[in-house]
């Protein structure tokens, strides 16, 4: 077993991309891997705090995700943050294939989703849509 140095760490490409056929949108959308920092601030996105108390929010998951991910041919995102409510008007259908395709990738499992929201109440009437 060879031991990495910390230059070979962070040298290495790692961030792996997978193309989806999005056929609503008529061609292919590339998704990347996260970053961890990308993640962490994706999953503290999930939590909304209002006062003392915290709150899911799940407006909006899909697109947050997919302009998390989506990426052109040299890796940079198609997508701000802020358009990912502009982007939930998309077609549900194209959303679910490229966020299941986001969600597999980053190794995010449905458990994952449950566990980061189950000590959080649901917010009634839904979250922010902010993105």
């Amino acid at each position: 077993m060879t031991l990495l140095t910390a230059d070979q760490i962070l040298n290495a490409d790692d961030l792996v991309t997978e193309d989806v056929e999005v056929p609503e949108w008529g061609g292919t959308v590339r998704v990347r891997m996260m970053t961890g920092a990308e993640r962490d601030a994706f999953e503290a996105s999930l939590a909304q705090q209002k006062g003392k108390s915290v709150r899911t929010n799940l407006a909006n998951l899909r697109a947050r995700l997919v302009a998390k991910t989506a990426v052109n041919a040299e890796g940079k995102r198609l997508f701000t943050d802020e358009q990912a409510g502009v982007l939930g008007q998309k077609s549900a259908a194209a959303l679910d294939r490229v966020f299941e395709a986001a969600r597999k990738l980053n190794g995010m499992t449905e458990k994952d989703v449950e566990e980061l929201t189950e000590d959080f109440p649901e917010e009634d009437g839904g979250a922010s849509s902010t993105g």
